[in-house]
């Protein structure tokens, strides 16, 4: 039996990675040290004896790739949930799935994070410093911030500190909020044109579905206000990457910090790369040493509780 993990581990997350004793008195363990870009890869280099994966951070749609390995019975995945994973395609082919805990807070204050260094210039200046120059720029504070989406309510509670210095409102908009929830995590409801139209700093909180698929662009970043800057930490493709480039080439906002990508990991003659209004990171807001640990403990909890329950028929 092998169990495939297609999953960049380095050193510093050995500890928390899923290869526990409850899950080597089963089985024999591959972990790949190198990115595996797409589902094809994934499955060939697991091979078709594969029984088991670990699945930490798949953005494709698996699901014509799993008839591809025959003998997959598990997929460990972390997170309460993966779009890639297609469940009843994987039921269909008798393919268990199981999930881990998940904790939002490492996503949040790197939001806010990236909102505070975004207005400050830190990155720009840092990069300065370190070729011998000093102060480039002035910082800019907004009297009010904006962030946008579902999530605004938790986005107030974690940044209490930052919103009482700078005085925030929020306003908020998506598809599914309603004037009540937005009211109790102390938003205003908005619609999306006046969202764009007035925010100082509009940040996505939105999972990533047909919905929202390409949910913003060009006509959003027209709305915009020339010193308005854009944040995302949620996925890639909500957003026209196409337009948001082509808004900050001209300049028609102040700047955007991303960590999400359309390809990930992004090109390296990617435009995000050279801008110097953009303040881009590799998809990190969720990457804390905790978190981690949460994900492959409880990975190789579900693997080896698996492996527990179904050794006799293995």
């Amino acid at each position: 039996m092998n169990v495939c993990n297609p999953r960049r581990l380095p050193e510093r997350r050995a500890a928390a990675s899923p290869t526990g004793p409850g899950v080597r008195r089963h089985a024999e363990i591959t972990v790949f040290n190198d990115h595996v870009p797409t589902p094809l890869q994934w499955s060939s280099a697991c091979g078709r004896s594969t029984r088991y994966a670990s699945c930490a951070n798949a953005r494709r749609s698996l699901g014509r790739y799993l008839q591809q390995l025959p003998n997959l019975k598990l997929i460990a995945s972390t997170g309460p949930r993966n779009a890639s994973i297609e469940t009843q395609t994987a039921a269909d082919l008798g393919i268990a799935v199981t999930a881990t805990g998940y904790d939002s807070t490492p996503t949040i204050e790197f939001t806010w994070s990236l909102i505070l260094a975004s207005m400050r210039g830190i990155d720009r200046e840092a990069a300065s410093l370190r070729v011998g120059g000093w102060q480039r720029d002035l910082g800019s504070k907004p009297a009010r911030q904006k962030p946008w989406g579902r999530r605004a309510g938790q986005y107030r509670k974690r940044g209490r500190t930052h919103r009482s210095r700078l005085r925030d409102e929020v306003i908020a908009w998506s598809q599914n909020l309603t004037e009540a929830k937005a009211s109790a995590a102390g938003a205003t409801l908005v619609d999306k044109q006046t969202l764009f139209r007035e925010a100082d700093v509009v940040t996505v909180h939105l999972v990533l579905s047909g919905r929202t698929r390409g949910l913003i662009g060009a006509p959003e970043f027209a709305q915009m206000k020339p010193n308005a800057r854009f944040v995302n930490t949620s996925r890639g493709p909500i957003v026209d990457e196409a337009a948001l480039i082509e808004a900050l080439q001209a300049r028609r906002i102040a700047g955007a910090a991303v960590d999400v990508f359309d390809v990930e990991p992004l090109p390296p003659d990617h435009p995000f790369r050279k801008l110097d209004n953009v303040l881009a990171t590799p998809h990190i807001g969720y990457v804390t040493e905790d978190l981690y640990r949460t994900f492959y403990a409880d990975a190789a909890a579900n693997i080896a509780t698996w492996l527990d329950a179904n050794s006799a028929v293995s």
